[in-house]
């Protein structure tokens, strides 16, 4: 059993089984503001052709640097299986079916699932908002005498999780920054430098946790960091220390992990890693060459850049131009989700400032409405390209972190602390996502009080609906005698309790008196 890196998240796994292809990401993700790094536009043959015909693929979760829409379109059978994580909506597999894929693999949370002769696998996954609406997941794979964690950016809430299926060969684990802060804050340089470094020294903390969790035999580092070509964000490369930049590279996590006494592993696009009595890497070129990639990363980055300027010059030209009455557009799409999200409105507090261009939206939370900017008091702003501010809007982007925040392209101003909700709003940007986002936020915030059971209509039910748990106080709606849970379509008959969406679930349910 072995292991291949194709690039920041991306693995080849290889069995006697079968491959398991892991998060392929090769094209530039948010507006052209990542790469992966080290490049992998280069991969050595047999690899490049390898990986086009995997036994399984398997994506984590809906993020541009692990879900490469373009590249999957592209390079890979839609008959391909894909191992589907057991995420609360079926989002990522929709997205995969809009691409052609037809053949799913189902799995429930943290299950180990026999996918034959002993090849095994188990799909640990995270919901809160905070890991994104539609969920991440980490995969562990065994072959029946090794086993490989594929933690990737996932941050699962049971460090111990992971390790439950026995001891771990490989864990690759994301070490780097993914984020936008505190790079795009308006702050002086003493507090930007402060915020770095505590930002940094987390991100190195959480890794080694779950690094003494699972005491696997060797750690890959892996997951980023990524790279910025585009001459407006080169500083946010992580080249002497002291840039502005919460990404370090390999090398500075292989040296947290060797003063703790475990072993890390250097990996490039290419680095194969056998799962064996030693657990040594093999790289696609010499030592030296590796090596160079980190001592001298300035000229490796520069040469990099320069392939790459006319692709950049070109993206951008596409950026569309503004339209007329933006305000009127935001306010169509996003009023009546507010309305949907009271509790996250009133969690926000205020209201923010959009600046796009020539136009200040005012998104005003705590009344649930969207107007021009009229001077008004608020908490939050975004200053951001009208351009790109346009392109999310006609692409009805539902998630604006992934599809506009993680580029790095913009600034923002706050008058106090982090607020979650704020970024939890502009991540939900759909009614399916924003009944999630508000559920949560009650959960949070506003609990209703410890109960098993609850009224719906004429009927006292279990609170919590049998399919994945959700709160039927939320998402429980009737129609005629059919009660319909809406996080994701499941009905039960409720005279009976019979479930009418699968046969081996059945509710608890009673006429009031």
């Amino acid at each position: 059993m072995r292991a291949t890196s194709i690039g920041h998240a991306g693995i080849y796994i290889e069995t006697r089984q079968g491959t398991i292809l892991c998060d392929p990401w090769f094209n530039p993700a948010f507006f052209g503001s990542w790469f992966v790094f080290p490049r992998n536009d280069r991969l050595p043959h047999p690899l490049s052709e390898e990986i086009l015909h995997p036994s399984y693929l398997y994506i984590s979760h809906l993020h541009g640097d692990h879900f490469d829409e373009r590249w999957l379109s592209e390079n890979i059978p839609r008959h391909t299986p894909v191992l589907l994580p057991d995420y609360p909506t079926n989002e990522l597999e929709r997205r995969l079916r809009a691409l052609g894929f037809d053949e799913f693999i189902r799995t429930t949370d943290g299950e180990e699932l026999d996918l034959g002769d002993g090849l095994t696998i188990a799909i640990h996954v995270e919901t809160s908002i905070t890991d994104g609406p539609g969920g991440d997941s980490a995969l562990v794979v065994s072959d029946g005498t090794h086993r490989i964690v594929d933690q990737n950016d996932c941050r699962p809430h049971d460090v111990e999780a992971l390790r439950s299926h026995g001891p771990v060969d490989q864990h690759w684990l994301q070490f780097s920054g993914a984020i936008w802060y505190p790079m795009v804050y308006d702050n002086s340089p003493e507090e930007m430098r402060r915020q770095l470094d505590v930002k940094v020294e987390s991100q190195f903390t959480r890794a080694l946790r779950y690094v003494e969790a699972l005491k696997a035999r060797a750690v890959v580092p892996s997951a980023g960091p990524p790279c910025f070509l585009d001459p407006d964000l080169f500083g946010f490369n992580m080249i002497d220390g002291d840039e502005v930049s919460i990404f370090p590279d390999q090398t500075a996590f292989l040296r947290r992990l060797d003063a703790t006494g475990r072993h890390g592993i250097m990996n490039i696009p290419g680095t194969m890693i056998e799962c064996g009595t030693t657990i040594s890497p093999s790289h696609p070129m010499s030592d030296d060459e590796v090596r160079a990639i980190f001592t001298d990363k300035r000229r490796y980055l520069e040469q990099y850049q320069a392939d790459y300027l006319p692709f950049l010059r070109e993206l951008k030209e596409s950026w569309p131009q503004p339209v007329p009455d933006l305000v009127g557009r935001l306010r169509a799409w996003w009023e009546p989700l507010m309305t949907l999200a009271p509790t996250l409105c009133d969690a926000i507090g205020a209201a923010c400032v959009l600046r796009a261009g020539d136009v200040d939206v005012l998104i005003d939370f705590p009344n649930r409405r969207v107007r021009q900017h009229d001077g008004e008091a608020h908490g939050f702003r975004f200053e951001i390209d009208r351009r790109l501010v346009e392109k999310v809007v006609a692409d009805n982007a539902v998630d604006w972190s992934d599809k506009l925040f993680l580029s790095c392209r913009f600034s923002a101003w706050r008058a106090g602390a982090y607020n979650e909700y704020l970024y939890n709003f502009f991540k939900s940007l759909s009614v399916e996502r924003m009944q999630r986002t508000e559920a949560e936020a009650v959960r949070k915030i506003a609990p209703p009080p410890p109960s098993d059971e609850i009224r719906i209509g004429d009927h006292i039910v279990e609170r919590y609906c049998p399919h994945r748990r959700a709160d039927l106080s939320v998402f429980g709606e009737c129609d005629g005698n059919t009660l319909v849970c809406t996080l994701h379509g499941w009905k039960f008959d409720l005279d009976t309790g019979r479930c009418l969406t699968a046969d081996d679930r059945r509710l608890r349910v009673r006429r009031a008196d």
